[in-house]
C-alpha cells in the first residue's frame, strides 16, 4: 500500500546543479510506493563530506529501510528493471525508428491522400526510413565510418566509401520521397543497398562474426544482421520498384 514503505535518499540540489539521476530516483522510488525521505545536498562540501562518510563515490544515494541500494541504476535492477549493460546489444533504438517512420509515413499519405493505407504511405515507410537512417549516421560521420569499416567490403577496400555512404543513402532517401530525379535515386539505391546486403551476409551467415551494426549511428549497440540486412533489402526493393516505375 503507498505510504507503508519508506526509503531515505540523498542528493543534490544546488542552486546552479539539481542532479537529474536524482530526481529520476526519488520519483521511482515514489512510482514503487515509497514515502521518501529526502535529504538535499546543497553544497559541495556538504555533498564530499557525504561521500566520505559513507565511503561512496557519487550521488544520488538511497536506503531501504537499513540497506543502501545505491543509486537510480542500482534501484532500477532492486525493483527488477531492464537495465542495459555497458556494451550489450540491443534492438530497441532501430524498433522506436522504424515505429516512428511508419507512423509519419501513414499520416503523411493520411493527409495526402486521405487513406493512410495505400502504396505511397508504404512507398514513404522506406523513403522517410531511409532519410532518417542517414541523419543519425551523419550526426557523427567519423564514428560510423570507423564501425562501417568493420563490415562493409567496399569501405574495407576505398575508406572514403564510409564517408560518402550515408549522404548517399539521404539523397536516395530524399529524391525517393519527392519521387524526382529516379535517374540518381534508383542506381544510388540499388548500389549501396546490394553492397550492403552482400557485406552483412559475408560478415554475419558466412563469417559468423558478432560484431556491432553502424545502421543507426557509429555509438549504437545494434547488432550486425537481420536489422541491417533488411535495411539494406528494403534499399533493393524500393529502387526496383521506384525504377519499374519510373522506366517501364
Amino acid at each position: 500500500m503507498a505510504g507503508s514503505k519508506t526509503a531515505t535518499l540523498y542528493r543534490m540540489v544546488m542552486p546552479d546543479h539539481l542532479c537529474p539521476s536524482g530526481l529520476k530516483a526519488k520519483w521511482l522510488l515514489e512510482r514503487e510506493g515509497y514515502t521518501v525521505e529526502d535529504h538535499p545536498l546543497r553544497t559541495r562540501e556538504e555533498t564530499e563530506a557525504f561521500k566520505a562518510k559513507h565511503e561512496v563515490s557519487y550521488t544520488p544515494q538511497a536506503w531501504i529501510g537499513d540497506k543502501r541500494i545505491g543509486g537510480y541504476t542500482e534501484l532500477r535492477k532492486h525493483f527488477g528493471r531492464k537495465q542495459l549493460e555497458k556494451g550489450e546489444t540491443t534492438y530497441r533504438p532501430v524498433i522506436a525508428l522504424f515505429t516512428m517512420t511508419l507512423l509519419m509515413a501513414l499520416a503523411a499519405a493520411w493527409v495526402a491522400t486521405g487513406e493512410p493505407l495505400t502504396i505511397l504511405s508504404a512507398e514513404w515507410f522506406v523513403s522517410f526510413s531511409m532519410c532518417v537512417l542517414a541523419f543519425l549516421k551523419v550526426r557523427d560521420v567519423e564514428s560510423f565510418s570507423t564501425m562501417f569499416l568493420n563490415y562493409d567490403l567496399l569501405a574495407r577496400r576505398w575508406v572514403p566509401y564510409g564517408y560518402i555512404y550515408p549522404f548517399a543513402e539521404g539523397l536516395a532517401g530524399v529524391l525517393m520521397t519527392a519521387k524526382i530525379l529516379p535517374w540518381i535515386s534508383v542506381p544510388v539505391a540499388l548500389f549501396i543497398g546490394t553492397v550492403g546486403a552482400v557485406s552483412v551476409i559475408k560478415a554475419v551467415y558466412i563469417d559468423k562474426r558478432a560484431i556491432k551494426c553502424a545502421c543507426v549511428g557509429g555509438d549504437s549497440n545494434v547488432p550486425l544482421g537481420f536489422v541491417s540486412l533488411t535495411e539494406n533489402l528494403f534499399m533493393i526493393g524500393m529502387g526496383l520498384w521506384m525504377g519499374f516505375n519510373a522506366f517501364a
